[in-house]
């Protein structure tokens, strides 16, 4: 079973640069694409329907050209959650963050289990947005411990929009006050971890530096790989030995992120 997963910084904008086509090209079970800019309707059919996948999609009520996520999958989802959809999510829910597909049969993963993938805030535009952040954030860990208490496998992708440690971007002491790298941010990755959640890539490449997914494109800094790893694949144990391989697709371009990808 493979996975894409890509913030491809507005579908449609993507597409003209070739990067539906090499998602198609790829034939993955599953790609999970953030930051799509775009309500279903206004994307042409090729892309709202590829053949051969089921299509969701997650967009913002707030205003069109914003946020919003995708999965294509081949196989159809028993069923399909988007948002959080609890007492304290509705601000958080409004902007098209958040997909997560829930597989009852066995078949493909040889145990039941879910898919999310989801754009999370950036914290950039001041403290009520860095606030709004660590709520999704909260909201995401009790999403997702909530599934694995419910006997669910778990895998989650996109982009999580905070690098972990100093080996995930190449200015840490420069960006240690900079929303992305803060400490209270980087805490919740730990958290994450701590509650038995595998970022795969640095599980399986625990040493490799250089490794980035996201480059500030103002600055040309893809060429210089003056980068950050924001996006990421976080599993529950229960399937890590099932893993064969953990991607970073870093030559493909598009977006100001790369694609990743996960091989079961």
């Amino acid at each position: 079973m493979n996975i894409i997963s890509w913030n491809v910084n507005g579908i449609r904008a993507n597409a003209k640069k070739g990067g539906f086509d090499w998602l198609l090209q790829q034939s993955p079970d599953f790609f999970c694409l953030q930051e799509t800019k775009a309500h279903p309707e206004q994307l042409e059919e090729g892309i709202r329907n590829p053949n051969g996948y089921y299509s969701y999609f997650d967009h913002s009520k707030m205003r069109k050209g914003y946020s919003g996520v995708a999965i294509f999958a081949k196989t159809k989802a028993d069923a399909v959650d988007y948002g959080f959809n609890t007492a304290k999510s509705e601000d958080l829910d409004k902007e098209g963050r958040f997909i997560a597909l829930y597989y009852e049969d066995k078949a493909l993963l040889g145990k039941k289990f879910v898919l999310i993938t989801s754009y999370f805030p950036n914290g950039g535009s001041g403290p009520d947005r860095l606030d709004y952040k660590m709520r999704f954030y909260d909201e995401f860990l009790n999403y997702i411990n909530k599934r694995k208490k419910e006997g669910y496998e778990v895998i989650f992708c996109g982009d999580v929009n905070t690098a972990h440690t100093e080996i995930d971007l190449a200015r840490p002491k420069e960006n240690s006050e900079n929303t992305g790298f803060l400490p209270q941010e980087r805490e919740w990755i730990d958290e994450v971890i701590n509650n038995g959640f595998v970022d795969i890539f640095r599980q399986k490449n625990p040493n490799k530096i250089g490794a980035y997914t996201y480059w500030d494109m103002k600055t040309f800094a893809r060429e210089r790989n003056v980068g950050w790893r924001i996006d990421y694949f976080f599993i529950t144990p229960g399937i890590l030995e099932k893993v064969k391989k953990a991607n970073i697709y870093n030559t493909i371009l598009g977006s100001d992120h790369c694609p990743i990808g996960l091989e079961f």
